[in-house]
């Protein structure tokens, strides 16, 4: 029986020395921390230290996710990672018409400087890393977190984390834009210039192909379309005269990790590899930093079953052995209850667990790149490379990334591929266990963590004692000069800074963005 990967690629049932015929190690592999990085970005990888464990979380209230936090980093976790609810991510206050029924249900509700203080009450900022998976109002969340700091007496310097700031992969698979996508790359490079001056050791991007895939892309599409991205980024900030060196080393990127072990561990072998060869050929960065793709992993959500949901831990685990065997920076395990609800202490605390099993108890930080030379692994490496590079191609000659996804690229070659997994599920061919086969008559009870839809209400009201007690004239102040600097060419987040500071709101500042950039409408909209 012939065998594809997931991403249509034949998977014979035996590999040996024929398959790597005229494959150059050298040239190809390298040596661990060393270009192009096939083996790994740092020379030791996990026998050193193991990867950062970053549990992402964020429901309800602040105060509510802070106690989150508390137990995630009692329990062991070494990096927190920040989900927003829709209204936050759509730049839209708690008390917006367009934000009732949404608010803290798929992430935290941040609407001032006053809830990221709650959210944050207790937590040494210059202890901890934080991740915020946050893209249209990255540079809101970014202030509001650097003004907490300040609060706590913590200098920019000492802040350590990332925001995600993928605004294209937003108009390619998610969906929450807020402005066209050419004032967006503006911010982004408005926000890659504050850091390099104000938060040095802050990752300025996250670029992200785990959204891709839960919509429905390949593994060679993932990369490809993730990479696409991350070369109009850097374009972006050269043509904005950035020295490459200066802004690539703190570039990172976002990718999933599926239960399709092999070819996920050859996937990200792979896309080290292309990074390294673009950055310094395309970009003639010197660096080596600036040439290195580090990345950070989610085991797959979309892969989650809401059918015995038990399962899901085991999905997890080999999801992450993936993770780990591709050479992962750090990684966030999904719960296995995420499928019906959200995680209760209980099952997030079972997917911390997890990987610290995979770091204590096996020996996978023992050696690096285990599956350096396996005939296997090292031809698929191959092949996803070439399958990536020819999707690269095609959007080259687009004419790059923004223009690719303003044709609808991008969106439809992840869209055929979604059919062909959902055709491939419902006829059985693609089997999912306790959903296609080996299915239950009736499934388990199940008690599933609500939010409180009464925290709408309760967010309202701290929104209308801040609108109270704030000073209105200091507040139109701010926002008349953040609009005059999205009018020119003025760096937006210093302006930005003073109206946070001054308690605007995330969609007071976002609306006076829209007011000048206006808001993206997607091209299939009419």
């Amino acid at each position: 029986m012939a065998h594809e990967s997931e991403s249509g690629l034949p998977i014979e049932p035996v590999y040996g020395p024929s398959d790597l015929t005229g494959w150059d190690p050298a040239g190809k592999l390298g040596e661990p921390g060393a270009y192009p990085y096939t083996r790994g970005v740092y020379p030791t990888m996990y026998t050193g230290r193991p990867w950062t464990m970053r549990q992402y979380a964020g429901f309800g209230t602040a105060a509510e996710s802070n106690a989150r936090y508390r137990q995630l980093i009692a329990q062991g976790t070494t990096g927190l990672s920040v989900a927003f609810d829709l209204p936050t991510q759509m730049g839209h206050d708690s008390d917006a018409p367009l934000a009732h029924g949404e608010v803290g249900k798929v992430g935290v509700a941040i609407d001032s400087v006053d809830d990221m203080r709650v959210l944050f009450d207790g937590i040494p900022l210059d202890q901890v890393s934080t991740s915020m998976t946050i893209n249209a109002p990255a540079a809101l969340l970014l202030l509001l977190y650097q003004l907490v700091a300040e609060e706590q007496g913590i200098g920019a310097d000492r802040l350590t984390g990332t925001i995600q700031n993928d605004v294209l992969k937003e108009y390619i698979a998610r969906g929450t834009y807020i402005f066209p996508p050419k004032p967006s790359l503006r911010l982004t490079a408005d926000i890659f210039k504050y850091c390099s001056a104000e938060i040095p050791r802050w990752n300025t991007i996250s670029i992200s192909g785990y959204h891709m895939a839960e919509a429905g892309a390949s593994p060679a599409q993932e990369i490809a379309f993730t990479l696409a991205d991350g070369i109009e980024y850097v374009r972006t900030a050269v043509a904005a005269g950035m020295d490459v060196d200066g802004f690539a080393p703190r570039l990172s990127f976002f990718f999933v990790a599926r239960t399709t072990l092999l070819e996920e561990v050859a996937k990200f072998r792979a896309a080290r590899r292309i990074w390294a060869r673009v950055m310094k050929e395309e970009f003639g960065a010197r660096n080596p930093k600036s040439l290195m793709l580090r990345f950070h992993t989610q085991t797959a959500g979309v892969q989650l079953t809401a059918q015995q949901p038990e399962l899901n831990l085991v999905r997890v685990a080999v999801q992450a052995l993936a993770a780990v065997l591709g050479g992962t920076q750090s990684l966030h395990t999904n719960s296995f209850d995420e499928a019906i609800a959200l995680p209760t202490d209980k099952s997030a605390r079972l997917a911390l667990r997890t990987q610290q099993v995979l770091a204590h108890e096996t020996d996978v930080t023992a050696t690096v790149d285990p599956f350096a030379g396996s005939y296997a692994v090292e031809r698929m490496t191959d092949d996803i490379e070439r399958a990536a590079l020819d999707l690269m191609r095609g959007i080259e000659d687009l004419g790059g990334a923004v223009a690719a996804i303003e044709r609808g690229f991008q969106k439809e070659e992840i869209e055929r591929n979604a059919y062909r997994i959902a055709q491939e599920t419902d006829s059985g061919e693609r089997v999912v266990v306790g959903v296609n086969r080996f299915r239950l008559d009736e499934e388990e009870p199940y008690e599933p963590l609500r939010v409180d839809p009464a925290i709408e209400a309760r967010q309202a009201e701290r929104l209308r004692k801040l609108r109270a007690e704030r000073d209105r004239r200091a507040v139109d102040t701010a926002l008349d000069a953040l609009k005059k600097a999205a009018e020119g060419e003025d760096n937006v987040l210093y302006p930005m800074k003073k109206a946070l500071r001054a308690r605007a709101t995330v969609g007071e500042v976002c609306d006076a963005l829209r007011e000048i950039w206006g808001s993206h409408v997607p091209a299939d909209a009419f």
